[in-house]
């Protein structure tokens, strides 16, 4: 008689090659996860605005410093103000930060026949809306421009102490369509 191997139809081992990736493919698809929101968020403890990406160094930016510091602490309901150079925020409990950046660019988008609205007489441009965080404006009429990034649920106040703001200590300037 011989001894012959008869391969056994419930032995149903799994080589260590499989089993290995079986156990990295999930944990490096987690570890990437982990590491998209890392870069995303680093240095950053707030949600970012559409106004981040804004290029500033547009026409009257040389007085952006002087109109920051004429800047209130409190704007609606708005308060924690903490500036960045060009950028000041404001926080508020249970809402995305009230944003604005001074001395940015006009907006490529602005033309002649654009709708512009008009607070306290300023003439804002819508710039970005998201349905489910807010919307940007740029204000058109004065130099600098200012971005302003009103997060949803800010109300009207913010923007309309702003534009106050703008209207007492920015120059006023004509629409400038990049004709």
């Amino acid at each position: 008689m011989t001894d012959t191997a008869v391969a056994d139809p419930e032995d149903t081992r799994w080589s260590p090659a499989l089993i290995a990736t079986m156990i990295t493919v999930p944990v490096l698809v987690i570890a990437g996860f982990i590491a998209f929101a890392a870069l995303k968020y680093s240095g950053s403890d707030t949600p970012q605005t559409p106004i981040d990406s804004y290029a500033t160094g547009g026409p009257g930016a040389d007085r952006c410093a002087e109109f920051i510091a004429k800047l209130p602490a409190q704007l609606g309901d708005f308060n924690d103000k903490t500036i960045d150079d060009t950028t000041v925020r404001w926080r508020k409990e249970g809402s995305d930060p009230l944003v604005l950046k001074c001395g940015v660019q006009r907006p490529e988008k602005l033309e002649p026949t654009s709708a512009l609205q008009v607070i306290n007489p300023i003439q804002w441009f819508l710039t970005d809306s998201r349905d489910d965080a807010g919307q940007a404006y740029v204000s058109v009429d004065h130099r600098p421009y200012i971005a302003v990034w009103v997060p949803l649920r800010a109300g009207n106040a913010p923007i309309t102490d702003l534009s106050a703001l703008i209207a007492d200590n920015l120059t006023a300037a004509p629409l400038d369509f990049g004709d």
